[in-house]
């Protein structure tokens, strides 16, 4: 089964991006041993304004962001998933040219922006989160533990 389900909206597909999502992907499943639940992510690069968008009907927000999710389960669920059948843990939405703007912006390579965004979004689908402090240490320190088993740094 795959792990990850790419959709392209108003972006060109491109290769590449799709190695390193299936790459960061799996290594998250791995890390959180959910590899058995027989789940996958929906992901979706897309243009600012298509975000923009998403944002405005689903939360009420008339703005554009770099990342968007969308858990189907709470945190405390997923482990009791059977994995008999497939499910999706949630969707991505993710915009390529905030990741092109602020891997410049942070200095540092498209392909580290672009998998953080990936993991980040693949723990707000577990069930974290960044608004108190406490979460958003607990938060990093996965997100870190994935991109540095993939020796991909800042």
């Amino acid at each position: 089964m795959n792990l990850v389900e790419i959709e392209y909206v108003d972006v060109e597909q491109n290769k590449e991006y799709d190695e390193l999502i299936n790459k960061v992907v799996k290594r998250c499943f791995e890390i959180e041993n959910i590899l058995s639940k027989n789940l996958y992510i929906s992901i979706t690069l897309t243009t600012p304004a298509e975000i923009k968008k998403i944002n405005a009907e689903y939360r009420n927000i008339d703005k554009e962001t770099d990342v968007l999710s969308f858990p189907m389960f709470e945190k405390n669920e997923i482990c009791n998933i059977s994995g008999e059948n497939p499910d999706v843990l949630g969707d991505i939405v993710i915009s390529i040219k905030r990741v092109k703007e602020q891997a410049e912006e942070y200095g540092h390579s498209f392909e580290r922006e672009l998998a953080y965004m990936i993991v980040h979004g693949f723990y707000h689908l577990m069930g974290y989160d960044h608004e108190k402090e406490d979460d958003k240490l607990d938060m990093r320190a996965h997100e870190e533990k994935v991109l540095e088993s993939l020796s991909i740094l800042r």
